[in-house]
């Protein structure tokens, strides 16, 4: 499949990113209902959100600088190449926690709650997200024999993007009922959202040819069991506050 959509004044407009735009435009859509039915406020989230995502997209990109810094150290003008391709999804989720916890300061916001409402919209943009790696030919596994795996360059590999678009979708519905349903103490969906996406992340990241490493680590991995441990040490720490 063209990766380029369409064309407008002979700049190409990439599938990815249309797919990235809509995932914003329904998360932040969702993100709204929520912050207006709990009352933190339509003008907080949206200013929020106005600083939050272009930074993320930054974050994305330094993070995947540092760690493919052999090549970028030799060709630094690609560095702002974002066209290019080279976002990291950690990267991303790290600057816009660093955005929030500031934000929520400076507004006498809480972060937690402010992060609850966010959580589902980043599960939900992530699953729409990934159908762009298989739109672009990437962010595919090892070979297999399974019905469903696809072929790339004369190989049937493992459809990872799809294991993480589903996985994605499944853990947005889960933290939708779970925010109407059962939050003891604000911060809870969040840490969930950290927790199962961390987890997720793991065992797809083992199937991976094109991981970020750091000499035998694969950086998501990695990644991806810090926050596991983080999020449920922060989990039982505020319920314990709760009680």
């Amino acid at each position: 499949m063209n990766p380029v959509a369409f064309k407008i004044f002979g700049i190409e407009v990439m599938w990815y990113g249309i797919l990235i735009a809509i995932g914003v435009i329904l998360g932040t859509i969702l993100a709204l209902r929520e912050a207006e039915r709990i009352g933190v406020g339509e003008d907080n989230l949206i200013d929020l959100l106005l600083f939050a995502i272009p930074l993320a997209v930054i974050g994305a990109r330094i993070y995947y600088v540092v760690f493919t810094w052999d090549y970028y150290k030799e060709n630094l003008k690609e560095i702002f190449h974002f066209r290019g391709g080279g976002l990291a999804i950690h990267g991303a989720i790290i600057a816009g926690i660093i955005v929030a916890v500031i934000f929520s300061r400076k507004r006498d916001i809480d972060f937690w709650k402010i992060a609850d409402i966010c959580a589902p919209s980043l599960a939900l943009g992530q699953a729409i997200g990934r159908w762009g790696n298989y739109i672009n030919q990437e962010a595919y596994g090892t070979p297999t024999d399974l019905p469903w795996g696809i072929m790339i360059d004369g190989v049937k590999v493992h459809p990872t993007f799809l294991y993480e678009s589903i996985g994605d979708f499944l853990i947005f519905l889960f933290l939708i009922w779970y925010r109407r349903n059962k939050p003891k103490v604000s911060g809870e969906v969040f840490l969930l959202y950290i927790m199962l996406y961390s987890s997720l992340r793991f065992f797809i990241e083992g199937l991976r040819t094109d991981s970020l490493m750091l000499g035998p680590l694969r950086i998501a991995q990695l990644v991806s069991i810090i926050g596991i441990v983080v999020s449920l040490i922060y989990f039982n720490i505020r319920r314990k506050g709760k009680n």
